[in-house]
């Protein structure tokens, strides 16, 4: 279940606009998927905070995102060359830290793995 968990996640994380896609009818489910992201990211983010900081800085948050893609490419069975997958990560670390403090709290990753839906 974890690892389903997680993966789901892994989606979120390499398509954030997935979750802002579709009509009002789906809205329920965004706010249904948006409440399990929060729930992974509470019981996940303490691992990956490694200086308890209550934030992640951009080597943890990368750590945590380069994870959660090697998960996604492990299920859907596609691999990416390890540079792009770093590219991906920084990039990742620049839109989910909206407001710019060079690190990532819980609520900006839980609004950038739910494409702002949280």
């Amino acid at each position: 279940m974890k690892f389903m968990m997680v993966c789901a996640v892994a989606l979120f994380a390499a398509s954030p606009a997935l979750a802002r896609q579709g009509d009002n009818a789906a809205s329920g489910n965004q706010s249904q998927g948006a409440s399990s992201v929060q729930s992974i990211v509470d019981s996940e983010f303490p691992a990956y905070d490694a200086n308890q900081s209550g934030q992640l800085e951009q080597p943890e948050f990368i750590k945590w995102m380069v994870a959660l893609k090697d998960q996604e490419m492990k299920a859907t069975g596609k691999a990416l060359p390890a540079s792009e997958i770093s590219a991906w990560a920084s990039g990742a670390f620049t839109s989910a830290d909206a407001d710019g403090s060079g690190a990532v709290s819980k609520e900006e990753l839980v609004k950038y793995l739910t494409g702002g839906s949280s």
